[in-house]
């Protein structure tokens, strides 16, 4: 009798030919060629240029040879700041939140801290900036969580989430054309909104739900 090797294939290079799939194999090429293969630009107009981002008209050659046009959005890249404050209860940490309104999404958001990049800023710096600003809290210690792109479909905009943790209180100075409502919110109430439907920033969806499941993997070691 005959045993059938039920463990998958993945194809790699010619047509019908298949090895037996390595664990971590797969996930190493692909990210490979997410990072090594890029566009031939033929040529970039620069077609709109105001104070927070340019609009660029590009004719290139994408990777797989498809000659195309695309209007993008360029910006200099976000910061985003997920604070927590462990004081009270290190299970059940408060985080903190702000209530602002978006014209673009026409309503009022709850968001995480957050704001543009200067050109050349190190992110680092332009998050400690940014949630001094807006909550005037400093943190004691920060660490990257993740950066990942807003809308990579037409927007050259990345977004740098940050922990900042050991909060210091302090003044906000928000700038003039920001009115900005913050406060703590437990971070066990923010999931129960996202569950609601009652969070619909993407930031914040991003930040929050990453940091709780990498806060439950670390629970079950």
């Amino acid at each position: 009798m005959v045993k059938k090797d039920k463990r998958k294939t993945v194809k790699v290079g010619g047509k019908g030919k298949a090895t037996k799939k390595s664990k971590g194999s797969t996930a190493k090429v692909v990210s490979e060629k997410a990072t090594s293969e890029k566009a031939t630009l033929i040529s970039s107009q620069i077609v709109y240029q105001g104070p927070l981002f340019r609009i660029h008209h590009d004719k290139l050659i994408e990777p797989g040879g498809l000659h195309s046009e695309r209007d993008v959005i360029r910006h200099n890249g976000s910061v985003v700041i997920l604070a927590i404050d462990k004081s009270k209860n290190k299970k059940d940490p408060w985080i903190v939140m702000e209530r602002q309104y978006r014209h673009a999404a026409n309503q009022f958001l709850w968001e995480l801290p957050a704001g543009k990049m200067d050109a050349g800023e190190d992110p680092l710096a332009a998050a400690k900036r940014e949630l001094a600003e807006e909550t005037g809290y400093s943190a004691r210690k920060w660490s990257p969580l993740v950066e990942y792109w807003a809308s990579p479909g037409f927007l050259g905009e990345t977004m740098k989430v940050y922990l900042a943790e050991g909060l210091i209180a302090g003044e906000a100075t928000p700038e003039e054309d920001e009115k900005i409502d913050f406060r703590l919110v437990k971070i066990s109430d923010v999931f129960k909104m996202i569950k609601k439907g009652a969070i619909h920033d993407g930031k914040t969806l991003v930040s929050v739900l990453l940091y709780l499941q990498m806060k439950g993997r670390k629970g079950k070691k």
